[in-house]
């Protein structure tokens, strides 16, 4: 069986909001200087603000592939876990739904 990697997804999603955050808010600033500047300056402020927005989308295309990355990697060592062994997953998808019909049966 592969080695385990561990799982960050939530760091990286809280990771992405953040940088995405701080992007729109530089972004934000930009444009509003941009609003208020005229000529060169407005121009720079406002190509600022693009470049700044691009830098997020990049950001967001990085984490996506981190992420879909992380979850094929999740699904093939499940694959090989049940290859390896058949009656563990059956129990352990077996004691899962007893638990999810107690559970949903409480209600």
């Amino acid at each position: 069986m592969a080695t385990r990697k561990p799982i960050a997804t939530q760091s990286a999603g809280d990771a992405l909001v953040e940088d995405l955050k701080k992007t729109l808010d530089q972004a934000e600033k930009f444009l509003r200087e941009a609003t208020e500047a005229t000529g060169d300056k407005a121009s720079d402020l406002r190509a600022r603000a693009l470049q700044a927005l691009d830098d997020g989308r990049e950001a967001l295309a990085q984490t996506q592939a981190g992420l879909l990355e992380q979850g094929r990697q999740v699904a093939h060592d499940t694959d090989e876990y049940v290859q390896a062994n058949p009656w563990k997953a059956v129990g352990i998808a077996g004691v899962a739904g007893l638990l999810l019909g107690a559970l949903l049966s409480r209600r």
